[in-house]
């Protein structure tokens, strides 16, 4: 439940946009330090993930960082270790970068705890969803109540998040790296 905490959170801010060359340099820094943040995410994967929880998986990938950092602000750290199986849409940290300034840090907030919860929340689809269980056009309601649209056309999508990787599996679900933090409808 801890991880898919964390990878809620990630997802959350991912949608909100890429980090500007503002915050990274230059864009040539920005596009370095996403392929770094990728390769650290497969080494984790590639290792042993199919043996941690999501949040464990979260917690041991740097990319992910802000996530973890939001699950644990929203209070999902235990749910994310349970027993699952769940399917993350986890945005990484440029994702949370990306959003608008000063966005994050009031989401965590504990004032704010609620809209927190909702953003992970809409990131996480109970079941172990695999990438080759996608069809374009395939709507699936998150743990939030509110449906994501998957789209395959161009590489996969959910909703207008890029899936940077697919089907990092856990003991207790899959994950899934997205490159934008996604809002549930009600927080658009």
């Amino acid at each position: 439940m801890k991880y898919l905490t964390i990878f809620m959170m990630a997802l959350f801010f991912m949608a909100c946009g890429p980090a500007t060359t503002e915050e990274s340099g230059n864009e040539e820094d920005a596009m370095e330090e996403s392929s770094d943040d990728m390769a650290s995410a497969q080494e984790t994967a590639a290792s042993d993930e199919a043996g941690k929880d999501i949040v464990a998986l979260a917690m041991d990938t740097e990319s992910l960082s802000t996530l973890v950092a939001a699950v644990k602000a929203g209070g999902l750290v235990e749910t994310l270790q349970g027993e699952g199986p769940f399917t993350v849409f986890a945005p990484t940290n440029e994702a949370f970068a990306a959003l608008p300034e000063g966005t994050l840090e009031s989401l965590l907030k504990p004032e704010n705890k609620d809209q927190l919860v909702s953003i992970l929340t809409y990131h996480v689809v109970p079941g172990k969803v695999m990438s080759s269980d996608l069809s374009d056009g395939q709507k699936a309601t998150t743990v939030n109540g509110a449906d994501i649209t998957v789209s395959l056309n161009g590489g996969a999508m959910i909703n207008d998040a890029k899936v940077a990787m697919a089907d990092v599996e856990a003991s207790n679900g899959v994950v899934h790296v997205i490159n934008k933090v996604i809002l549930p409808p009600s927080e658009n």
